[in-house]
């Protein structure tokens, strides 16, 4: 009897520590760093985004329409402002021996952009190309001839006075007129433009991607004796610095000199119409040179969807993330650099 009591009494027992044992919380196992096993494997970072026409990163994809703006640079409307915060930047010259400025704008958004100017029918092309709006003061004969048959975006600072654009009083016009991303997307939304823009596709290298040519850490473009671009390799930075005429070319804003990750230099072929005005070839097919990380490179260039593009040996030539200036000069031009 007392045999049978004390089976069944272990037997109570063993039952009563199983059914503890299983009702148990299970302690999260931890590392020798006293880590909680789920720290080590965090969730996968989200997917970048990148811009399009700079190919840096971005928090959301960037759909808008491109925004093209003319930008004064007779030596009185310097130094501008938002020429920093484009994607790229053309210069190419307007009148004698002055170069106006094509800022295309679709990853930033400045608060300030100009002096605002009249536009050429060269301009006009490349924005058409872009499928941008197309942000001018005025225009000439032959550029509003072409705005006039309708079908461009147009948005004229000098229609828009007061509402879309303002007059700086520190400045005399024709050089102080100005604007900014937000007016030029109420202007549009105001005429019932299209927002949502065809974005062109950009070749870009990844950054431990390198190229081959000569060293081109200090570059010269003449146009003429009394106006001559720089640009000066920062081997920190891996930016081209822009000078004019040896002097730092800086943004009015932020009051910093003017970068380029890529600067691409072409020869374009340039004639004359009437007394004042020229003709542009920025279609193409033509020379020049694309400087890169400190490295320049003789290239074939042509025009495909706004974008003059660099090639060698027929094949395209990838643009490092970042900003891109692309120099339009006539043919006979000296460049240099070392």
């Amino acid at each position: 009897m007392k045999k049978n009591m004390m089976i069944i009494l272990s037997f109570l027992l063993i039952i009563f520590f199983v059914g503890c044992a299983k009702s148990s919380p299970q302690k999260t196992p931890f590392s020798k760093n006293k880590e909680p096993m789920e720290h080590l494997n965090p969730e996968p970072e989200k997917p970048l985004y990148y811009a399009p026409l700079t190919g840096l990163p971005v928090d959301h994809e960037i759909n808008q329409r491109i925004i093209g703006v003319m930008i004064n640079n007779h030596f009185k409307a310097r130094p501008q402002s938002g020429l920093n915060q484009a994607d790229m930047v053309y210069e190419i010259l307007a009148e004698g021996m002055i170069t106006r400025f094509l800022a295309i704008y679709h990853s930033q958004e400045p608060e300030v952009i100009g002096p605002v100017r009249s536009i050429r029918p060269y301009y006009l092309k490349i924005m058409k190309e872009l499928d941008s709006l197309v942000v001018h003061a005025g225009a000439s004969t032959e550029a509003y001839a072409m705005l006039n048959k309708g079908g461009y975006p147009d948005v004229d600072g000098l229609v828009g006075e007061g509402r879309y654009f303002w007059r700086a009083k520190f400045r005399e016009a024709p050089h102080n007129l100005y604007t900014s991303a937000e007016k030029i997307k109420q202007y549009a939304n105001d005429h019932r433009y299209r927002l949502v823009g065809e974005i062109p596709t950009v070749k870009f290298l990844k950054e431990e991607d390198t190229v081959t040519g000569q060293v081109a850490k200090n570059i010269t473009i003449q146009y003429y004796s009394k106006y001559i671009v720089g640009y000066e390799y920062d081997e920190t930075t891996k930016l081209y610095k822009r000078t004019i005429n040896q002097q730092p070319h800086i943004d009015l804003e932020t009051k910093k000199q003017l970068t380029a990750r890529n600067v691409l230099v072409i020869r374009a072929k340039h004639w004359s119409i009437g007394n004042t005005k020229r003709g542009i070839d920025i279609d193409g097919p033509g020379k020049g040179y694309l400087f890169r990380n400190g490295v320049g490179q003789a290239i074939d260039w042509k025009m495909e969807d706004g974008i003059i593009r660099a090639y060698v040996n027929g094949i395209e030539q990838g643009l490092y993330p970042g900003q891109t200036w692309i120099i339009v000069i006539e043919p006979q031009m000296v460049v240099s650099y070392q």
